[in-house]
């Protein structure tokens, strides 16, 4: 049970490592941006591989940092059942959830990216905007990094869902534990 533990804890280290590095991309986005708008109105100049650039940033980025929003919790959830939820069922749930649709729809992400991440690569495109950026399979390739912290991240998912479910909650990383929500209408006793 202490290697779950461990393998969880140094999944969530990748993806809080590759999360806290790609979101300072943010800076740059709002740089570059900021540069592309003044130099339009102010000097009307444009530069077409500026305008490419920021828009690419911020597609590196919010693939790169899927993992870590999974992590920290911070993806969109339907939480009727869920937060009012204890811990042992919120394990359940989010054993069935990551089992069910979100493996599945990562693995579906990964096939059908691969070989158009692929044959971008083969022939080394870059943006279909005259002046436009080199390198697009670089960004491209973010679609598989995208995938795979998902998955990584639901893994952790997996091996925290074991470790509540056989009672060692003591094991599961501090960053991934589950927080215990009162019940507004219940007063409990502090613990």
């Amino acid at each position: 049970m202490k290697f779950i533990g461990r393998m969880a804890a140094i999944i969530c280290a990748i993806n809080a490592f590759v999360g806290t590095v790609v979101s300072w991309l943010s800076v740059g986005i709002v740089l570059v941006c900021f540069t592309v708008v003044v130099q339009r109105y102010v000097f009307a100049v444009s530069h077409v591989w500026m305008q490419d650039l920021y828009i690419w940033l911020n597609g590196a980025m919010f693939t790169a940092v899927a993992g870590y929003a999974l992590l920290r919790d911070n993806h969109v959830r339907v939480d009727i059942f869920y937060r009012p939820a204890s811990p042992q069922k919120k394990a359940v749930i989010d054993l069935v959830g990551v089992l069910v649709f979100l493996f599945p729809s990562m693995w579906v992400v990964w096939t059908y990216a691969w070989p158009f991440v692929q044959r971008s690569w083969s022939y080394g495109e870059g943006s279909a905007n005259v002046g436009g950026m080199p390198g697009l399979y670089v960004l491209k390739t973010f679609i598989l990094v995208f995938a795979a912290l998902i998955a990584l991240q639901g893994l952790a998912m997996i091996l925290r869902s074991i470790l509540m479910l056989a009672n060692r909650e003591d094991l599961v990383p501090e960053r991934i534990r589950y927080t215990r929500t009162e019940d507004p209408t219940h007063p409990t006793e502090a613990v």
